[in-house]
């Protein structure tokens, strides 16, 4: 058995019986580190939850601390090589039949001795959230609310919603929407309005997508809500499935919650941020049903050259998998270079295609994705049928927000012009990469797309060990809200990502901020 493979294996023994350790005390996640502190020992959110995850194991001297506050003895969670569950939730016919059999042995209560027995009882959150996170929107987000409750003033640099920072939609979309809202007050074709739909087969057509009929497109609200739709249809547990690391975080936490397990393939830092071949290829198992690439890529900017996409292609063909192809930014690339959907590279791969207007129109909040199935479809026909499944019972997306899709998508595209020299984008990008090209100790690749940069923190100089920390700590000192490398899904500490959506003003106040705060920060 590879090394890899076998370490894997540990962490998730590791994170099962730990698991089962903290339900026999009847412990939640904040319990054991309310614990920790109180026993003299510093123990992260993020850092629990890799352990629950399986995504890491920990040093000895973390697994006894962790047995100490269990009560139990350190081999109790030890780890290793036994057969355990992949997934607490998934059980077994056998299992599920002696629970049905064991429940109708139970003495039948009376309502008094039932409500009697009711009474205390809590209400908790599943179980399945266990393993879910979503920093962006997290513990510092939190924090930085709570503190603006309070009136203090916080510069935010953590999200990627236009509106906010004083981009508006294009006239023609608003006024498209205003000439066709009475016409929307009833539902639509599950899948979507057909203008919608066929403006996105004709749009997928100028991308080289082939074969995309009306049915194969699906609109919702938002692209987060079609990536949560694709994983629920696709996921038993114990399913792996390829998500790049760092990640848009929402893929690893759909995986998770469809009970599949998310497998994370490197990106390469040191070249260009682009997926790492030889990394991926040594993490597929006969498990392994799919890989997701995200492009132009979320949080560092990159945009991926047709090699890179060629070569994923050809794992996929060769492994047969499906691709997930998150193309939010297609249409917002700058320095002259052209987006490649790499479902144009493979007509015979079968693959899901995911767009939308939220970033390109500046409309985050009238929520308007779509997705589109492409290549061979014939081997996943009973998928399909399970996306169709889930498609209905939500009935239909946002049927005032699929109106403006054909305008949108069709003729002069008014973001171009936010792209190029002397746009809005392009220039607070300049800005901002300069900004931070110019602090010590800190590094950044220069992004091609989208409103992020991915940026680098010596580690020899900060030694930054808790990225959580970084970001509370700098929220607290220069009310400044950052999102950290572990809210991708990136373990290597010292990173964090930079919006750069706000007005040149606002920035360079923002990377006054940071670098006063770099300039003594130790952790």
């Amino acid at each position: 058995m590879p090394i890899l493979q076998e370490r894997q294996i540990m962490a998730q023994n590791f994170a099962d019986e730990l698991k089962k350790a903290m339900k026999r005390k009847g412990y939640k996640q904040i319990d054991v580190i309310e614990l920790a502190a109180k026993n003299g020992h510093k123990l992260g959110k993020s850092q629990l939850s890799q352990y629950l995850s399986g995504k890491t194991e920990p040093r000895k001297d973390v697994r006894n601390m962790l047995a100490e506050i269990l009560g139990i003895s350190s081999d109790g969670i030890k780890g290793g090589h036994s057969c355990a569950k992949i997934e607490q939730n998934c059980q077994s016919a056998e299992e599920s039949q002696l629970n049905q059999l064991q429940q109708q042995q139970q003495p039948q209560l009376t309502e008094a001795e039932l409500s009697k027995t009711l009474k205390h009882r809590t209400f908790n959150k599943s179980t399945k959230l266990e393993h879910v996170l979503y920093d962006v929107r997290g513990p510092v987000v939190e924090e930085a609310n709570r503190m603006e409750a309070n009136g203090t003033h916080i510069l935010k640099l953590n999200i990627g919603n236009p509106a906010p920072f004083g981009f508006r939609a294009p006239d023609e979309v608003i006024y498209d929407m205003q000439q066709q809202l009475i016409d929307c007050e009833g539902y639509s074709d599950s899948r979507g309005l057909f203008s919608a739909r066929k403006a996105i087969m004709q749009y997928d057509q100028l991308k080289g997508i082939p074969g995309v009929q009306m049915e194969d497109i699906y609109t919702g609200n938002g692209v987060s809500e079609l990536i949560n739709l694709s994983m629920q249809a696709l996921l038993d547990c114990g399913d792996e499935i390829l998500i790049p690391s760092p990640d848009y975080p929402l893929w690893t936490a759909c995986a998770s919650l469809a009970g599949g397990t998310p497998v994370h393939y490197i990106c390469d830092e040191k070249s260009h941020w682009y997926p790492d071949i030889a990394d991926i290829r040594s993490k597929i198992t006969p498990r392994t049903k799919a890989i997701v690439i995200i492009n132009p890529n979320n949080p560092t900017g990159v945009l991926y050259s047709r090699e890179v996409l060629e070569e994923i292609v050809k794992i996929a063909r060769e492994f047969n998998l499906i691709i997930f192809a998150d193309e939010i930014y297609d249409r917002l690339v700058m320095d002259g270079k052209k987006h490649i959907s790499i479902a144009s590279l493979a007509p015979d791969v079968f693959c899901v295609t995911f767009s939308g207007l939220s970033k390109s129109h500046m409309i985050a909040g009238f929520r308007i994705g779509w997705m589109s199935l492409s290549g061979d479809k014939s081997k996943a026909r009973d998928y399909i049928m399970g996306l169709n499944m889930l498609s209905n019972m939500r009935l239909c997306s946002n049927v005032p927000a699929q109106s403006i899709i054909q305008t949108a998508l069709g003729g002069y595209q008014s973001v171009e012009k936010y792209l190029e020299p002397g746009g809005r984008v392009y220039e607070q990008r300049e800005y901002c990469y300069n900004a931070l090209q110019e602090m010590d100790g800190v590094s950044v690749e220069r992004p091609d797309a989208a409103f992020y940069m991915f940026v680098k923190l010596d580690p020899d100089r900060y030694n930054i060990h808790d990225d959580e920390q970084f970001a509370l700590d700098l929220l607290r000192d220069q009310k400044l809200l950052i999102v950290h490398g572990k809210g991708f899904n990136w373990q290597t500490p010292g990173y964090f990502r930079v919006v750069y959506l706000p007005r040149l003003q606002t920035l360079r106040d923002a990377m006054s901020k940071l670098s006063n705060f770099l300039s003594y920060y130790r952790q």
